[in-house]
This record gives C-alpha cells, sequence and structure tokens, in this order.
C-alpha cells in the first residue's frame, strides 16, 4: 500500500539541506579552503581583521540561540495528520472540517509553562498544546493547555500571573515549580485562579506520557456556517491511549534520573510505528443558548460540564513523524490563537481577545521580525498574496510594482474575497453597554467548578491533590499566605481546609481574607455557597469526564522492565514475555551487563540497560525474570526497584523462584503476581500490567 504524500512534508523538504558529500561554503555560497584556523600574521602572529570567514563562522555563532519563550520554553514537538470523521458544515464553514476522510496535515508541541528550557520534562505543570493545522484554506492555530481552564479572566493579568509563579526575583528560585510563597500569595489573593490550581495539584498535571494527556482549546470560540449561523464552541483532543499520570515521588525521581523523560518517550513511540492519536470533538452552543447556564460560557476560568455539553467528535489526530531538526521545528514554531480560518471566529472571552495581541508582539519579538510566518514551519501550504512588504529576514523577492490596496495599475491586485466564495468574513453581531473595566456577575463564581471538579475525583485523587498542595504550601514560609490559601480553600470545601490546615498547625480564620475584601468578593456567601440562580443549565455536582479512572487503559506503549541474567528460566519466562510482546508492551531487558540476552530458539534480545544504568521510575511495570546469584550490590539495587515499584502502586510480577524478594505480608496486596513453573500466569499478565496503578494497595505493610 502507498503512503499518502503529506502536502507539508514535500513543502518541508524543500527547506531540508543534506551536508552529506557537500563542499563547505560561506553563507555567500563561496567555497572554503580551511576552516580549522584564522589568517594570522605569521605561525604565531596576531589574527587578521580581514579574515571574513572567521567573521562570519562567530557572528553567526553569537546569535545562534534566540530568546526563549517567556512560558513554555520547555516543549517538544511532532507533525502528523488530521482526519475529519464527520462532516460539520452543519455548524460551520471550515474546510478542513467539511469532508468526512479529509486529510489536513497537523503539527503539535507540548510543553511546561513554568520552567526554562533547561528544566525536567515531569515537574508539576498545567502544560501547553499548541495544534497548528495546515488546512486549504490557510493555517489554524489551537495554542492550549491540557487543562480546560485558565488562571485569570482577564489578558490584562497575564503579566502578573506568569510573574509570580516564575522563580521569585530575588534569588530565581524555584526552577520549573509553583511551591514558593509569590505563586500561593497570588492564588490566595486572586481566587479567580482557583480552579485551574485544582487541576494543576492534581494528577493530570504530571502525566505518564505526552501521548496520555488531554488537549482542550480552553477559549470559546465561534463557528460559522456558510449562512452565517453563529455556534459558540470548545475544542478537546482525547487520547486514544486515555489520560493517565505519575505519582509526585515518581516524578520528582524521574526529574533527575532522566529529565527528559516525556520528549524520549514521545520519539520513541513515532519510531517504533506506535503514532499518538487523539479524537478531535467540540463542545457547541448555539447563538441563542448563550445565556441560558449558571455559568458564563466566555469566563476562561470555566469548563462546559460535558453532561451539560456533550462533545461532538469530528476528527482524529495522529502524530507520524518526529522533527527533523529541534530549532528549526520546534523552537521557530510560531503558534496564534489569531491564525483562524473562515468558519472560525474569537468569541469575546477577554482572555482570549487580548491574546490575540500578545502573540504578534511575542513571535515579532522571538523571531526578530515580522516575516516569522514564512519559516518553513509556519509557512502555510496555500499561496500568499498581500502588500505587506521587507522587514527582517524577508524571504521573498516580490515583483509587483504595487504594493497598497485600491489601485489601477496591477487591476488592484491582489484582489479581495468575499465569504461565500471563501474569503474570511467576521459575521456582523450587536453590541450594547457601557465603556467599562468589570467583568460580568457570573464570573464572580470562583468556587462552585473548583467543588465540581474536587468532588469529580476518586478519594485517591482527591488525597494526591491534597497532599500537592500540602508539599507546596510546606515550601511556602511565609505563614500569612499559608492562613490566607487555608482561609481560601474554605470557601470551595471545609474538609480541604481543615485538613491542610491541620497539617500545617493552622485554623481556618473566618473573614480572615478581608485584608483584601475586593478581591473575594464573589457569587454566594462567606462559605462559598451559591445563590440560587433558576437557570436551565445548571452546573453539575460531579462530571465523569474529569476524572482519570473514568479513561481508557490499553496494554500496547506501556513500558515493562524486565529483571534478567543469562541463567532464568527459559520455559518458564519466554511465554510470559510473548504474551506481553504480543499485545504491543515495550520490553527492556535489564542485567548485570549490556549485549544480547539468548531468548531460545536461536532468538536474542539486546540488553538495553543494566541494574546501575536505569531505575524501576523509567517502567510502568517490573517483572523480576531471572536474578539467580545476583552479586550483593545488585541485589540491593534490584530490592530498591521492587520497593520503588511497589510503593509507587505499580504491577509487579514475580517469577517462580524469587517470590521471596518481596516482603510475605505484600503478597496478597493488589497488583502483585506471583509466578509458577509452569508459567501459567502469562494468561493474566496483560490483565494486570494495563491496569496501571493499584490504589488500594495498603503502603504501611
Amino acid at each position: 500500500m502507498t503512503k499518502k504524500k503529506n502536502p507539508k512534508e514535500e513543502q518541508l523538504k524543500q527547506s531540508y539541506v543534506d551536508d552529506k558529500d557537500a563542499t563547505m561554503t560561506t553563507n555567500e555560497g563561496v567555497p572554503i579552503h580551511e576552516d580549522n584556523f584564522t589568517l594570522k600574521a605569521g605561525e604565531r602572529g596576531p589574527s587578521l581583521m580581514q579574515d571574513f570567514r572567521f567573521q562570519e563562522k562567530l557572528m553567526h555563532f553569537d546569535r545562534e540561540r534566540i530568546p526563549e519563550r517567556v512560558v513554555h520554553a520547555r516543549g517538544t514537538a511532532a507533525h502528523g495528520v488530521f482526519t475529519c470523521t464527520k462532516n460539520m458544515s452543519k455548524y460551520t464553514a471550515a474546510s478542513f472540517l467539511s469532508k468526512k476522510g479529509k486529510e489536513t496535515p497537523v503539527f503539535l508541541r507540548i510543553s511546561t509553562v513554568q520552567g526554562s528550557k533547561g528544566s525536567a520534562d515531569t515537574v508539576r505543570d498545567p502544560h501547553g498544546f499548541a495544534v497548528k493545522f495546515y488546512t486549504d484554506e490557510g493555517n489554524f492555530d489551537i495554542p492550549g493547555l491540557t487543562h480546560p481552564v485558565f488562571f485569570i479572566q482577564d489578558a490584562i493579568k497575564f503579566p502578573d500571573i506568569i510573574h509570580a509563579v516564575k522563580p521569585e526575583p530575588k534569588n530565581e528560585v524555584p526552577q520549573g515549580q509553583s511551591a514558593h510563597n509569590n505563586f500561593w500569595d497570588f492564588v490566595a489573593n486572586n481566587p479567580e485562579t482557583l480552579h485551574n490550581v485544582f487541576w494543576t495539584m492534581s494528577d493530570r498535571a504530571i502525566p505518564r506520557s505526552y501521548r496520555m494527556v488531554d488537549g482542550f482549546g480552553l477559549h470559546t470560540y465561534k463557528f460559522v456556517t456558510e449562512d452565517e449561523e453563529v455556534f459558540f464552541v470548545k475544542f478537546h483532543f482525547k487520547p486514544e491511549l486515555g489520560v493517565h499520570s505519575l505519582v509526585w515521588d515518581e516524578a520528582q525521581k524521574l526529574q533527575g534520573r532522566d529529565p527528559d523523560f516525556h520528549r524520549k518517550d514521545l520519539e520513541e513511540a513515532i519510531q517504533k510505528g506506535d503514532y499518538p492519536r487523539w479524537t478531535f470533538g467540540v463542545q457547541i452552543i448555539p447563538e441563542k443558548d448563550e445565556f441560558m447556564f449558571d455559568f458564563d460560557i466566555l469566563d476562561p476560568t470555566k469548563l462546559w460540564p460535558e453532561e451539560l455539553v456533550p462533545v461532538t467528535e469530528c476528527g482524529t489526530l495522529e502524530l507520524n513523524r518526529t522533527v527533523e531538526n529541534f530549532f528549526a521545528e520546534n523552537e521557530q514554531a510560531a503558534f496564534h490563537p489569531g491564525n483562524l480560518v473562515r468558519g472560525i471566529e474569537a468569541s469575546n472571552d477577554p482572555l482570549l481577545q487580548g491574546r490575540m495581541f500578545s502573540y504578534t508582539d511575542t513571535q515579532m519579538y522571538r523571531l526578530n521580525g515580522p516575516n516569522f510566518q514564512d519559516l518553513p514551519i509556519n509557512r502555510p501550504l496555500v499561496d500568499v498574496h498581500n502588500n505587506q512588504r521587507d522587514g527582517s529576514h524577508q524571504h521573498r523577492i516580490h515583483t509587483s510594482r504595487t504594493n497598497y490596496t485600491n489601485n489601477s495599475l496591477t487591476d488592484n491586485a491582489p484582489k479581495e474575497c468575499p465569504f461565500h466564495s471563501g474569503g474570511y468574513k467576521e459575521v456582523e453581531a450587536a453590541l450594547e453597554g457601557f465603556v467599562t473595566k468589570a467583568r460580568p456577575e457570573k464570573f464572580l463564581d470562583f468556587y462552585t467548578q473548583p467543588r465540581m471538579f474536587y468532588n469529580s475525583l476518586t478519594e485517591p485523587e482527591q488525597q494526591h491533590m491534597k497532599d500537592a498542595i500540602k508539599f507546596e504550601l510546606t515550601k511556602c514560609d511565609e505563614v500569612s499566605v499559608r492562613q490566607q490559601v487555608i482561609n481560601l480553600l474554605d470557601r470551595v470545601d471545609s474538609d480541604i481546609a481543615k485538613e491542610i490546615g491541620d497539617y500545617l498547625g493552622l485554623k481556618v480564620q473566618k473573614g480572615g481574607n478581608e485584608k483584601n475584601k475586593d478581591n473575594h468578593e464573589a457569587i454566594g456567601t462567606g462559605d462559598g455557597e451559591r445563590k440560587d440562580y433558576d437557570y436551565k443549565g445548571k452546573s453539575v455536582e460531579k462530571s465523569k469526564a474529569l476524572s482519570q479512572e473514568n479513561t481508557p487503559k490499553k496494554p500496547n506503549t506501556l513500558k515493562v522492565g524486565v529483571m534478567i541474567l543469562d541463567n532464568y528460566d527459559k520455559d518458564e519466562v519466554i511465554p510470559v514475555l510473548k504474551e506481553m510482546e504480543d499485545a504491543g508492551m515495550y520490553l527492556e531487558l535489564v542485567s548485570n551487563h549490556l549485549g544480547d540476552m539468548d531468548m531460545g530458539k536461536k532468538d536474542k534480545m539486546m540488553i538495553a540497560e543494566s541494574f546501575t544504568t536505569t531505575d524501576a521510575v523509567l517502567y510502568d511495570a517490573l517483572y523480576v525474570a531471572g536474578v539467580k546469584n545476583l552479586e550483593p550490590e545488585l541485589m540491593g539495587r534490584l530490592k530498591g526497584f521492587i520497593d520503588d515499584t511497589y510503593t509507587h502502586f505499580k504491577p509487579l510480577i514475580l517469577a517462580s523462584d524469587f517470590h521471596d524478594l518481596l516482603e510475605k505480608e505484600r503478597h496478597d496486596e493488589p497488583g502483585i503476581l506471583l509466578g509458577d513453573k509452569e508459567g501459567k500466569y502469562k494468561d493474566d499478565v496483560v490483565e494486570l500490567v494495563t491496569q496501571m496503578r493499584f490504589w488500594d494497595r495498603d503502603q504501611s505493610k
């Protein structure tokens, strides 16, 4: 079967440079005779100013690094394809959603928000999820998050939240963390942040893999049909493998053991042909129903519960190709919420409105001029014609004699295009009201949705969230900040506030945040109870979509660490390994040496790691397959692997001769599989590993 050509890949190939067997030249194309020495006045003499090759080489090197992103600096990306699975022309005129089976090249970048480029992948973070669609009507971008809500409601406060969450200005610490005074002081005095804070303190913020995260467009957008009918929409990307997370201790250990854990995981899956896939869908609200809910649909700190507004699936996104050059593609990729195509418009979401300006301004600065859209990774597939000219790094040589609209010399080319002929046009909308700096009343409900999110979690998920807040507040040495946070949490749930307060040695102070009372005025009373408004779309108490326990669990691409020496029992172990391999799991052999392992019937498997170069946190499950006569020092390492696997609630499989490596009182705990000589346990191993976590395991044993 012939692989379809991807038009974006073909376009990018025109920019690829392969230096193999090439003659070295200057940037002007002049062949180079010598590139190891500067031009000097004598062998031991001073260097000469006339050495233009040296100047060119050093000047380019001095400018190799562009400013890193203020936010989302740490990220990785891949190419893929979006396939429309449902004709959405009933809701939008957007061409890429107009025909079932239609394919559109895409570029997806997943990133951390707070840390610098040098921070680790597995820090606790809301994570960016930005998608660029190279459609046949121009580029469409969705720069979103792995959380459906943001910290703030108005773009004017964006510098404030980022200043607060970034390392503190006095000493530039901590890196890649929100566990410090400034962030939590901001939270305490800006309660609109609470909903996102709950998501960020939950397991959602420490994903197992970039392939296992939700993606959200975050903002409310508008779909517009050919007949100019308007619908409000939110965008969703749901991963085929489900949403799964690390545990906090595991995430911290990974920061030291493998700071590039997520980007390597994504690259490995794509290279093995296990292409990550997401289902793309939209929540749709007709324009006439804009005000029927007890939350404001334009509020970026609120989600639309799927029980009230279900997700309509309309496509799949598949990543199938890694980048060829990290800088040219990942670093120079410029996403923008204002990159909209016909049939999709921005709403009046006040955060989105501000981002429409900010992202253009940011890219102009980072990418050094107004022509960043012509960089290969940002270039649309369609032809570009307008009267913008010149500027830094202009790639095109324009030959038209006119560069202005309304002219007779070139018959007014390039010509405008009417909406019904494919041109982009904003639908006319009535406006009313006063010029003001204020927010709508329903924006002032800061507590209902954080409470809904918490109530939607399972008990283990709730406990993980509370433990994360405890950890973060422990790192705040300002007692006044801790106290204000406890007072604020009490407005959401008194049990949360009491448990965390008891841990910190603090009691809730009713009305204790009076100093900044204006920041806390909200719909509802001081204890967070809502007024009883008569809306058809009342918020739900719980939403099934918010708990990771209701997400798919699949065996393929789960990584199993196989602890094995050359003297293992082939008859018992090989059938077990085959069972896991046939299910699509990645097996990584760990031994006391590297090289090949004899797997019987003339087959061999590569030993990827030794006991001293890897760690249990790198695997989804551990199989102790054969470790007879392992050296005492390495046996100590192995027992550490087993203990970490147990305490991180992961599946643990022990071959028949090695049950005693785990304390006897732990043998009957969930997620423990004790092997038998006949290897019958192979029938249970896939189901066990697929479960991934066993939260009801007794950690006191």
